[in-house]
């Protein structure tokens, strides 16, 4: 693999001169520049892009961080975020920290030591000031870290409204409310959003917590079968919703004549499902695309208007509901 020094051996000038060009920092006569060029072109040359990095004090790298691969609405935003990033001429490192502390600690070191020009996190975290000594540009996808750190979130109050409205407007009398951990915001805006709705109307309702990554079948069933006479589930993700769908078949429930049931993500299963899935729609395309377009705005020192952006959900109504 040819290196710098013999990419200037070639064309007959310094190292410093062959990182110039390549930097394009400062300025090289035309026919000096040329005569690299076809050095690095005949050598098949690569830049060594840490190296690069380094010098320029930008990698062109943007760090994001995930607490896990296993959800699809994570893997819909990665992939509207890689390509926006790419788009632009950047590079995405991916780190799922597994809600694992020692793993985010390590790739806090990896954030330093390539140098990386911004960070994406979707990841829930209590080391906000060791994100903050890195010094460079931070937006959080789904919570709101500080009133500093600029966010993006779904409107998950309007999510829960949405759910209810529907679910009050179908004659559903006794629901069932099956919601993340109760600690995350996201959590806590959905549920306040359904409970307005619900006290309102003085509807009977039931909350209870599951994990978003695997939500557990059986806690699902258990509460289903110690609430038989419910005529309405909302489900904080798709997954669990799904879950609820397998859980009433099993006990003869029809769909939606008997229960109604709307989920939360709009992944693509809940479009290929039978009965296909009622559910709230948040734009991950939306979502991703403005995390990535205002991360690069704050690389860039210009400013931006909101510091935190809610993006509007639409409930999708397919054949779990009337």
């Amino acid at each position: 693999m040819a290196t710098i020094k013999d990419v200037a051996k070639m064309a007959h000038v310094s190292v410093a001169t062959v990182s110039r060009v390549i930097n394009k920092k400062q300025y090289v006569n035309i026919a000096t520049k040329q005569l690299v060029l076809d050095a690095i072109t005949a050598l098949s040359y690569v830049p060594n892009e840490l190296a690069r990095s380094l010098f320029q004090k930008e990698s062109r790298i943007i760090g994001i961080i995930v607490p896990h691969l296993t959800s699809y609405y994570f893997i819909e935003l990665l992939e509207v975020i890689e390509d926006v990033v790419t788009s632009q001429n950047y590079h995405l490192m991916v780190c799922n920290s597994q809600d694992n502390k020692d793993r985010e600690s390590k790739y806090l070191q990896v954030f330093q030591q390539y140098n990386i020009d911004g960070i994406i996190l979707i990841s829930n975290t209590s080391r906000i000031r060791d994100y903050q000594d890195l010094a460079i540009p931070i937006i959080a996808i789904d919570h709101q870290l500080t009133e500093e750190i600029p966010s993006v979130t779904s409107n998950n109050f309007q999510g829960g409204v949405l759910a209810a409205e529907k679910l009050v407007a179908c004659g559903c009398k006794k629901i069932i409310h099956f919601r993340g951990p109760s600690v995350l915001l996201t959590v806590q805006e959905r549920t306040k959003g359904f409970k307005s709705v619900l006290e309102k109307h003085q509807i009977n309702n039931f909350s209870f917590d599951l994990d978003f990554k695997s939500p557990s079948p059986e806690d699902i069933e258990k509460v289903i079968n110690s609430n038989a006479d419910c005529d309405g589930v909302f489900c904080d993700s798709d997954i669990m919703a799904l879950h609820v769908v397998q859980s009433m078949q099993k006990l003869g429930r029809r769909i939606p004549e008997d229960v109604q049931i709307i989920g939360f993500d709009n992944i693509e299963l809940s479009r290929v499902i039978s009965p296909k899935l009622s559910t709230i729609g948040q734009s991950s395309e939306k979502i991703g695309r403005y995390a990535v377009e205002t991360l690069l705005k704050l690389i860039e020192g210009k400013s931006i208007e909101e510091t935190h952006k809610q993006i509007d959900v639409i409930l999708i109504e397919r054949e779990t509901t009337k």
